[in-house]
């Protein structure tokens, strides 16, 4: 389970607090106004960011103290991350070693990764040939690799055109549910929550709100998230 206990992250005048708990395997969803906190909440669980009080938990492990590449997280932003002057393969390769040096079955762990999300044969190539589709795809495959138990998206897929997001959101809620990972996707699109996340987290004004069912947080939002959702006030 992912607690975040009284957290407080302050960013100049701006203070997010937040608690929150995710039960392991759950998609969940993060929405709300733009500059609210949800970025900030992400970098807080990943540990980009240190709170001025309260702790973090993964299964009742402290993760407050510990460094962002200590925690059983990935994070899957929205340009990438892909290393450009490597090839596809180094870049994943980094994702199971920091020297990306492989033995043999590790390399054959990527070249089965690249082929589970459609890209067999590419893992030569250096990011800047492929389409925005194909390097959403290889940071994806990046994330699975690193076989971490929670993963976090920040609107990782919102460049993208709308079928080909559908896409990369099926195979992410697919790739992720065969590993047993749990998901906290930001979006500000309410059809990607419906698509994939059966629950809502809402950030607001520096307030993580509870999570809800997606239907309710959408067609009966809380008063401070009925002008961002375009509901009108009764």
């Amino acid at each position: 389970m992912l607690r975040l206990e009284a957290i407080s992250v302050q960013q100049g005048n701006f203070v997010l607090s937040a608690n929150l708990q995710v039960t392991p395997g759950q998609v969940v969803a993060v929405m709300g106004p733009s500059g609210g906190g949800k970025s900030t909440l992400i970098a807080a669980i990943a540990g980009f960011l240190r709170p001025k009080a309260g702790r973090i938990y993964w299964n009742g492990v402290d993760l407050t103290d510990l460094a962002p590449g200590k925690r059983p997280i990935a994070v899957l932003f929205q340009d990438n991350n892909l290393f450009p002057h490597l090839t596809v393969d180094q870049n994943l390769a980094l994702a199971i070693r920091p020297t990306g040096r492989l033995s043999y079955q590790e390399t054959q762990q990527v070249a089965e990764v690249l082929d589970q999300v459609g890209l067999w044969g590419l893992g030569l190539h250096k990011p800047g040939v492929l389409s925005g589709g194909q390097q959403s795809r290889a940071a994806l495959a990046r994330v699975l690799l690193s076989k971490r138990a929670l993963v976090l998206l920040d609107e990782p897929f919102a460049a993208l055109g709308p079928g080909l997001k559908d896409e990369m959101l099926d195979l992410t809620l697919a790739t992720t549910r065969a590993q047993d990972q749990t998901v906290l996707m930001v979006t500000h699109d309410p059809d990607d929550a419906r698509r994939i996340a059966p629950l809502i987290i809402g950030v607001e004004a520096g307030v993580v709100l509870p999570a809800v069912a997606t239907d309710v947080f959408l067609n009966a939002p809380a008063p401070g998230m009925q002008d961002y959702l375009g509901h009108k006030q009764a």
